[in-house]
């Protein structure tokens, strides 16, 4: 079966300042499957997380050079429309931010900021969301309480429902059970098992289990470079290279 691939990354090397943070990544993610990306602290998963929607441009002093394709189109460059590409990678954060308003204002938020006013529209989109967040069923007699009221797994729910309501491609998500508890962060785990036969995921993990239970492919950096990608079974049950090994069987990082 060929894979089709939604985001390709050719020779992406990026710099802050002097620091170099990634380099000369080539990296495909492919539709409808969940990428993780392993690796120690501060060896580039975020930062090449936030390449894929451009979420480094709000950074000073940044430089990216090589090429970030989405649906074959380059991302960079001043042709790009970087709102109707934020609106097609959607970003899950590792803290769950609501926004201090309330729960159905948060999921409609986006879809109002695009120009929809129409409250039958906003409540079907709304009531859409919060359904594939697995979250509905929670708040659906609560919509006008304020959404900070809600639990951490629930708020993370909301947050995944605010980035699904803006019919996004690929949902990226940084760490997104971090900050949760064991069984918030199953819950979301069965949500993006759930969510991948509609959407593209790339998860930032620092938990082998998790990359082990959830994903499709793997990605393992270190000091800014992509060192192994492929199948999340052979990563993990014989991976090619020994820095690799020695990072998913516990003996560093």
């Amino acid at each position: 079966m060929i894979m089709n691939k939604v985001i390709d990354t050719q020779s992406l090397s990026l710099r802050y300042g002097e620091f170099t943070a990634l380099t000369d990544i080539n990296l495909p993610i492919f539709r409808n499957k969940v990428t993780a990306l392993i690796g120690p602290s501060g060896c580039g998963k975020s930062t090449f997380l936030r390449c894929l929607n451009r979420m480094n441009d709000l950074i000073d002093n940044v430089k990216l050079e090589g090429t970030i394709l989405f649906n074959g189109q380059a991302v960079e460059g001043v042709n790009a429309d970087v709102i109707e590409l934020r609106k097609k990678i959607g970003m899950v954060f590792q803290k769950p931010n609501p926004f201090p308003m309330s729960i159905f204002d948060n999921v409609a938020y986006g879809p109002r900021q695009q120009g929809i006013k129409n409250k039958e529209v906003l409540r079907g989109i709304v009531e859409k969301a919060l359904r594939q967040a697995a979250l509905y069923d929670e708040v659906k007699d609560r919509m006008n309480q304020s959404a900070t009221r809600l639990s951490g797994g629930q708020q993370q729910r909301l947050c995944i429902a605010r980035a699904l309501a803006m019919e996004p491609e690929v949902l990226l998500m940084d760490e997104p059970t971090s900050a949760l508890d064991p069984l918030a962060t199953q819950r979301i785990e069965e949500l993006i098992e759930d969510l991948k036969k509609e959407y593209t995921i790339v998860i930032v993990t620092h938990s082998m289990q998790q990359a082990a239970r959830i994903s499709d492919h793997t990605a393992f950096f270190l000091l800014g470079e992509l060192i192994e990608f492929g199948l999340t079974s052979d990563i993990f049950a014989n991976p090619k290279d020994k820095r690799t090994e020695a990072y998913i069987t516990g003996r560093f990082g």
